[in-house]
């Protein structure tokens, strides 16, 4: 047996399962074999020939090592050669290169940033030892419930309410019964406080822990210890913080001797005994990391609560309130039978907590515990991206697909001047799989560059859409990191890109027949199948490019309309910013009293013409409600109806221009002391006072302990939090007739001047009442509206963004087809104008093909168009998904791009030299 045959049979072994080495163990076996039975014929025993056979061939593990190693390089070696002549023929090629590698680039950039701004949104987990074991408990209760009173997330629905707040004696009796996970911890994210350091108040974002929580988590600080069950016991038994990495960063230069540091926390000494682990972000959010964590038994002396029913402002003994988060880890090796388990007992014990702690009313209907992957903590983000990133990630796909289409035609287009080529390898011995390997190495080296271009422009726009998510006066809230999952991604569409657009070329390159191609006719028997290949490829483009450009054209209609919309308000020339009491320090009234001089102070800044305190800035996307009884109307306490509420100062109709329809807008008499008004919007006139006129009526207003307010003024209708929410019934309180502290606030001051001429005077105006009190949020009343549509705005830019991308590509198709067809037309077109045809005939023939492969995509494209309506259509504003003005302007749109892009192979079509053109072959 030759050297080749047992190539060869290798080769069939390998495509057919069988093992390698042993096929190679089987043809050196015999050949070992051959050589000793003409060792036996000279008069040598067979175990003397055997053994020198083994020897002149040496043994038999090294020739099998030296016979695959031949065969990888030679595998290799092919694989170097494909890729040396790849590279030639693109080198060849530069403008085909060029548009090849950076339309796929363009696309699998695109869908690279989407994926990197999901995963860190949406799929990274705790930076903690073993996150796939930690279970977030979680309860679901129908209407009516128990839970009346939550601070935090939940989702209230037509089956009821599901939610992750707990109250805290809940949490300690779980914790104490708790024989089924390994133990429970407590968590819970307060938001800002001050923390004042050498003199400098600034603001923080502090998390309370209990006092198992590092533990239970496996983290261990870089520096220092973690927060301990020890801190964690009397009330204010632990004045001790532990810091996060990039506060640590920021504001002590990551020097190691922070540790034992004071830091007053709302006023509060507290001492640093640890800085957290780079990467750890704590439990509730794996994007963002609060800056200080404190243990709970601090929340009472740090951050009283005005509670109507817990007047000490403690919420560790508050049954009324649901509020910690609670989280678990599974015992190692705990199946889904134990954690079934787990969630039915803790069930129980909640419910007999419950019971034994809560006033339940007639009918009131008990919660029921869930548990469920604690592994990415609460994860704020998901519920509001989950959809947007899932829009946002198909429109990239058809993006990277228009690409692949785009390029698999003029591979296609290309592959007819390569046929003659194709045609001289194949009788020079070539395999068509060879020839098939040949073309998918060429279009995996265009796919790998595309990809690798494409990962550095994602690399450099990897923030656009965080940032495009975030506050203009705000940091991003989450940074998106390349990881290797990011690489790996990259690396899987590129491949797949490159079969999806090299495989319908390559193809077509391996069916060349050797006889045909070397005929000097031979283009005119494959030219029509290969331009109906090509045609349908192109009309799939103009499909797709209508259905981005529709999508574009609906996003652009939305932000428009949004931006358009009444307000009901004036917001230009107003200046907003938040300032934060501690509460330790202006505990219950004494906070209003302060607010109070605040707000006067800044009146009389020069340049301001009217200030205002809001408790719920407009437009900011936050709400906040009462209920509302007209005098004379009793509802049972679960069936009391509520309004949209806010408590603001007597100059706040002034301050954003809100007409007053009747009765009067609030005074400076208007105080703590004089009698309980309020102002109500027309929406709520229209709801509760149909047929009489309200002012002067008395209301009850309130959620635990209602009180009577006389309404005494009715103001237009304006937007509350969201631009997309027509205005809602709505009552306006005077902040100083609160019943309860305030110690977060937002003032609105309306100025004619700059908002940097007059910031200063406005700090100043606040350091003359507390110098400790920091001014936080600055922005203007625009940019909170420009924050608002955020969304829409993304969503407007990105679409937009592949819509011209869309458009330019379908162009290039359009182009190449039609240049292509006229291309191969010559000789016909040369005949047809020696026989008379007139230039413009020509030129309305070639026209004429174009526009057809226009209309026909723009058909197929709008059909698909109104079918992705229906996922999009709860994300428009004020239009529908099948707009006939946007569906009209995208076809014609298309129809115009197309007869553009087949406008100059028409007029060089038209002006062919009939002579020539005859002799073209």
């Amino acid at each position: 047996m030759s050297l080749s045959s047992r190539v060869r049979t290798w080769w069939r072994a390998m495509r057919s399962g069988r093992a390698v080495d042993a096929q190679i163990d089987d043809e050196l076996r015999f050949h070992i074999e051959s050589c000793a039975e003409d060792l036996m014929r000279g008069g040598l025993s067979r175990e003397e020939a055997l053994r020198r056979a083994r020897a002149q061939l040496g043994s038999l593990a090294a020739a099998r090592e030296n016979a695959r190693q031949a065969w990888g390089t030679r595998w290799i070696d092919d694989l170097r050669g494909d890729l040396r002549y790849a590279v030639r023929m693109l080198a060849k090629s530069p403008g085909f290169a060029l548009i090849a590698v950076g339309s796929l680039a363009l696309g699998i950039g695109a869908n690279t940033v989407i994926f990197t701004a999901a995963q860190h949104a949406l799929l990274d987990r705790l930076d903690v030892p073993h996150p796939e074991q930690l279970r977030m408990l979680e309860w679901a209760e129908p209407h009516p419930g128990v839970v009346e009173s939550l601070w935090g997330w939940y989702d209230d629905g037509p089956a009821g309410v599901r939610s992750t707040s707990f109250s805290y004696p809940v949490y300690e009796q779980l914790r104490r019964e708790n024989r089924w996970l390994e133990d429970l911890f407590a968590f819970k994210n307060f938001g800002r406080m001050t923390a004042t350091l050498e003199g400098h108040a600034q603001p923080v974002v502090v998390e309370m822990v209990s006092g198992n929580y590092y533990a239970q988590l496996g983290v261990r600080p870089q520096l220092g210890r973690g927060i301990q069950e020890s801190d964690d016991g009397a009330v204010g038994s632990g004045p001790v913080v532990v810091i996060s990495e990039p506060f640590w960063t920021r504001r002590f230069g990551r020097s190691p001797e922070v540790i034992g540091r004071t830091i007053l926390i709302n006023a509060t000494p507290m001492t640093i005994v640890g800085v957290n682990p780079a990467g750890f972000t704590g439990a509730y959010s794996a994007q963002e990391s609060p800056d200080v964590f404190l243990p709970f038994s601090m929340q009472p002396v740090i951050a009283p609560q005005n509670i109507e029913s817990n007047a000490s402002g403690s919420l560790l003994e508050n049954t009324h309130l649901w509020w910690v988060l609670v989280m678990g880890r599974a015992k190692p090796g705990a199946t889904d039978a134990a954690v079934a388990a787990g969630q039915a007992g803790l069930d129980a014990v909640m419910i007999n907590t419950v019971r034994a702690t809560m006033t339940m009313s007639k009918g009131s209907r008990m919660p029921q515990l869930l548990l469920r992957d604690g592994s990415r903590g609460q994860n704020p983000n998901t519920d509001d991206l989950v959809k947007p990133v899932a829009v946002l990630l198909g429109l990239a796909g058809l993006v990277l697909l228009l690409a692949c289409a785009n390029l698999a035609n003029l591979l296609m287009a290309r592959g007819g001047s390569r046929q003659r080529e194709m045609s001289v390898r194949l009788a020079l011995g070539a395999g068509r799989r060879r020839i098939l390997r040949q073309m998918m190495t060429e279009s995996l080296l265009l796919s790998l560059l595309g990809g690798a271009t494409g990962l550095l422009l994602a690399f450099a726009v990897r923030n656009t859409i965080p940032r495009l998510l975030s506050d203009s006066w705000s940091s991003p809230a989450f940074t998106a990191k390349f990881s290797w999952p990011i690489f790996a991604f990259a690396a899987v569409i590129s491949i797949l890109t490159a079969l999806i657009f090299g495989l319908a070329p390559a193809w077509q390159a391996m069916r060349v027949e050797a006889s045909t191609g070397l005929k000097d006719s031979g283009h005119t028997v494959t030219h029509r199948r290969r331009g109906l290949s090509g045609r349908a490829i192109v009309v799939f483009q103009m499909a797709l490019s209508m259905l981005l450009v529709v999508v574009a054209g609906l996003f652009a209609q939305t932000l428009m309309r949004l931006g358009k919309a009444p307000l009901g308000f004036q917001s230009h020339h107003v200046l907003l910013f938040s300032v934060e009491l501690p509460e330790s320090r202006y505990p219950g009234p004494a906070s209003l009293r302060v607010l109070q001089q605040v707000e006067e102070r800044l009146a009389a800044v020069p340049g301001a013409r009217s200030v205002t305190l809001l408790t719920v800035p407009l437009l900011s996307g936050n709400a906040s409600n009462m209920t509302f009884v007209p005098e004379g109307e009793h509802y049972r306490r679960e069936d009391r109806p509520g309004v949209l509420a806010d408590y603001v100062g007597h100059d706040f109709f002034r301050t954003f221009t809100i007409p007053m329809l009747a009765g009067r807008a609030f005074n400076e008499g208007d105080t703590a002391t004089s009698r309980k008004v309020i102002v109500v919007n027309e929406s709520l006139v229209n709801k509760f006072f149909r047929n009489r006129n309200p002012i002067g009526t008395t209301v009850e207003i309130g959620w635990n302990h209602p009180y009577p307010a006389q309404i005494v003024g009715v103001c237009a209708d304006t937007k509350y939090y969201s631009m997309r929410v027509s205005a809602q019934p709505t009552a306006y309180a005077p902040y100083t007739q609160r019943g309860v502290g305030l110690n977060q606030a937002t003032f609105a001051v309306a100025t004619g001047l700059p908002g940097d001429a007059i910031l200063p005077s406005l700090r100043d105006a606040v350091a003359s009442v507390d110098r400790n009190l920091p001014v936080l949020e600055v922005r203007t009343q625009d940019e909170q509206i420009a924050a608002n549509l955020r969304q829409p705005r993304l969503f407007a830019d990105l679409t937009g963004a592949f819509g011209v991308l869309a458009l330019v590509l379908a162009c290039i198709g359009i182009y190449g087809i039609t240049a292509y067809s006229v291309s191969q037309r010559t000789n016909e077109i040369g005949i047809r104008m020696a026989l008379g045809a007139e230039p413009r005939r020509v030129l309305r023939m070639v026209l004429r093909e174009a526009s057809w492969l226009g209309v026909i995509g723009v058909l197929t494209g709008l059909a698909g168009a109104l079918a992705l309506g229906r996922v999009i259509g709860a994300m428009l504003y004020g239009l529908k998904a099948w707009d006939p003005a946007t569906l009209a302007a995208s076809a014609l749109l298309l129809l115009a791009v197309a007869l553009a892009a087949g406008w100059l192979p028409a007029r060089r079509a038209a002006g062919v030299d009939p002579m020539r053109a005859l002799r073209h072959e």
